[in-house]
């Protein structure tokens, strides 16, 4: 063993900052574990800032902030991995991780480094132009004012709305990633989110709205947030849902709304186009690349480009740049998202999905900006085309089968009568599994939005997008009274 490797004394200054002058550590480790025998080592390193409150009617009733370092170290031997993470940043916890990572595929580290490993590229460095995000964050101060006047707002909207609840999250992350494949990356991401939910009540009526917003790379977004515009379209839902009927169940064709709705299309079927999911034997599509699994109208792409967006990035948390992949064209399945794991074990290409919480998480295939693709048609045209149905302008929770069999709430939803919105209703469900759904999206319009959400999975809780223009699905089974 080298002694360039970290000492407890020096640990504290060296990962100040993630550059260069880590090259001698990371080499030594990653030279380390090809002596031991490994196809391929990788390492993580990660410090984060994050904090996030919450105003419960006029006053502010949690803030929790945190801070984080670590180094997640991940070897892999033919098709086999061994991951292991530590907060121990000094020679001694950086050696052991690496040797318990070699340990699970039954390798040791050698007293004598005799590996192949060519070395590292030059740093490539996405974060270059980011080192002042955090300093530009709203502070506590500023968060805590935007929230209580969000609060204020939703009372003078209306008296019935009986919780009024305004969050705040900011997280802020600095990354390097290095692997003996030559991959030397850094990059610096910050992500915000602001949330609002209210339950409205009188007499023997409630009901329950909520929305979300977030972006990425955007330190000025809290201050840019329309208040007014937000508190007034919460307040607007929970008003027209507070003395609705219930909904008669049945099997009927439904108008889905843009931006949130595609949630459905996220969790129904974007889960099952991860290699995560092929690795299980889990995926009804895992042998169905070029052939068709949607109507024509539906085309879906996974992305990390979009401006602002709350999924895109400028690498993957294993150091690749994204990949505009398209998943769904005219109703032919073209591409899986796949990560470094993924792709070895499944055959897919990586697309620059692999992507973790933090540095406690091995990387996985997941989504970033997940969407059906816009149409030609106009949203009054899809209603126009339904005589009895359903049309769901926000949609709230629900849950995921592991083969896409699916069940989700309708937060505001409205019949429709001989073409046109009838009356408010409530206690509708939407119930289904995308292999049977998918055929039956038979109307796309040319409104597509995107909505900013969290998405839990085997690597963690990581930030993504949903969205889809409004889309009409000729049948589905309708949950309610």
């Amino acid at each position: 063993m080298t002694n360039s490797l970290l000492t407890k004394q020096s640990q504290n200054q060296l990962f100040h900052t993630f550059d260069d002058t880590l090259k001698p550590l990371i080499l030594d480790l990653l030279s380390l574990g090809k002596s031991a025998g490994a196809d391929l080592v990788e390492i993580f390193l990660e410090k984060s800032d994050n904090i996030s409150l919450l105003a419960e009617q006029d006053s502010i009733s949690n803030v929790s902030p945190s801070f984080g370092i670590g180094a997640g170290i991940r070897v892999f031997l033919g098709k086999k991995d061994g991951f292991v993470s530590t907060n121990d940043l000094s020679n001694e916890g950086l050696l052991f991780a690496l040797n318990q990572a070699l340990g699970m595929l039954g390798l040791v580290v050698s007293s004598r480094n005799n590996s192949k490993f060519e070395g590292l590229a030059d740093l490539k460095d996405f974060g270059t132009n980011k080192n002042d995000w955090l300093a530009n964050s709203p502070d506590l101060n500023e968060s805590t004012i935007k929230l209580l006047e969000a609060t204020k707002s939703l009372s003078r909207k209306n008296e019935n709305l009986q919780v009024r609840r305004a969050s705040y999250s900011r997280n802020w992350q600095e990354v390097l990633v290095a692997a003996t494949d030559g991959v030397f990356s850094r990059d610096i991401r910050l992500h915000q989110t602001v949330g609002i939910n209210v339950i409205a009540q009188t007499d023997q009526n409630r009901s329950t709205s909520a929305r979300r917003y977030g972006s990425s790379g955007n330190p000025d977004d809290l201050r840019k947030w329309d208040i007014e515009k937000s508190t007034g379209d919460l307040n607007e839902s929970a008003q027209n849902m507070l003395h609705a009927d219930y909904v008669e169940a049945g099997q009927m064709p439904v108008v889905l709304a843009n931006k949130f709705g595609g949630v459905i299309f996220h969790e129904a079927c974007g889960h099952l186009l991860e290699t995560t999911q092929l690795e299980r034997g889990t995926s009804p599509f895992h042998d169905s690349i070029n052939k068709q699994i949607a109507h024509e109208a539906v085309s879906a792409v996974d992305e990390g480009f979009s401006n602002h967006a709350f999924g895109s990035l400028s690498m993957d948390d294993e150091g690749m740049e994204p990949k505009n992949t398209l998943l769904i064209e005219d109703g032919i399945l073209k591409r899986f998202l796949s990560d470094r794991a993924g792709s070895l074990r499944t055959g897919h290409p990586r697309t620059g999905s692999g992507r973790r919480q933090n540095y406690s998480f091995a990387a996985a295939s997941r989504m970033r900006n997940t969407y059906i693709k816009q149409g030609n048609f106009t949203p009054e045209k899809l209603i126009e085309s339904v005589d009895n149905g359903l049309y769901c302008k926000s949609m709230g929770g629900g849950s995921v089968g592991p083969t896409g069999q699916f069940n989700f709430s309708v937060e505001e939803g409205y019949l429709i009568k001989n073409g046109k919105l009838d009356k408010p209703v409530k206690g509708a469900t939407l119930i289904g599994e995308a292999k049977e759904i998918l055929p039956r999206i038979s109307m796309c319009a040319n409104d597509l939005d995107l909505a900013a959400g969290f998405c839990g999975s085997v690597s963690g809780s990581v930030n993504v997008t949903v969205g889809q223009p409004h889309i009409k699905v000729d049948s589905i089974t309708v949950g309610g009274r």
